[in-house]
């Protein structure tokens, strides 16, 4: 359980850290609009922080690490969350900078599909788990 806490305190950091970024990153460049920047940080609060004591809360009652593939899907998610934060944050720092990447659109949609995939495969491995 331990593993999880770790990754919660990780995502947390993160959107904290990804916050204050945001904040100066668009103060430094007297930029005023709006930028994909603004959500990194509730995204990785959201589906990091919050996401992963859920986790801990369901591995304690369910058992949830027991289920087969259990931890392939705990690689495709971390995968996955930071992938598509990664691709929010080049797209907000492009935004800021008034730069653009054309095939940027094409790579956070493979993002979004796999976190995508990663959350219906969740929801099978909770549902195992109450069943056992």
């Amino acid at each position: 359980m331990k593993k999880y806490f770790n990754f919660a305190t990780f995502y947390l950091v993160l959107g904290l850290v990804m916050g204050v970024f945001y904040r100066e990153f668009t103060k430094f460049n007297g930029f005023e609009g709006k930028t994909v920047l603004s959500v990194v940080h509730t995204h990785s609060i959201t589906l990091g922080f919050i996401f992963f004591i859920l986790v801990l809360l369901l591995e304690k009652n369910f058992g949830l690490s027991k289920i087969k593939h259990f931890s392939k899907w705990l690689v495709l998610y971390n995968v996955s969350l930071i992938y598509v934060l990664g691709t929010f944050t080049a797209r907000g720092i492009m935004q800021v900078l008034g730069t653009d990447f054309a095939g940027l659109s094409h790579i956070a949609g493979l993002g979004h599909a796999m976190i995508g995939i990663a959350m219906i495969w969740f929801v099978v491995i909770v549902n195992k788990s109450i069943k056992e």
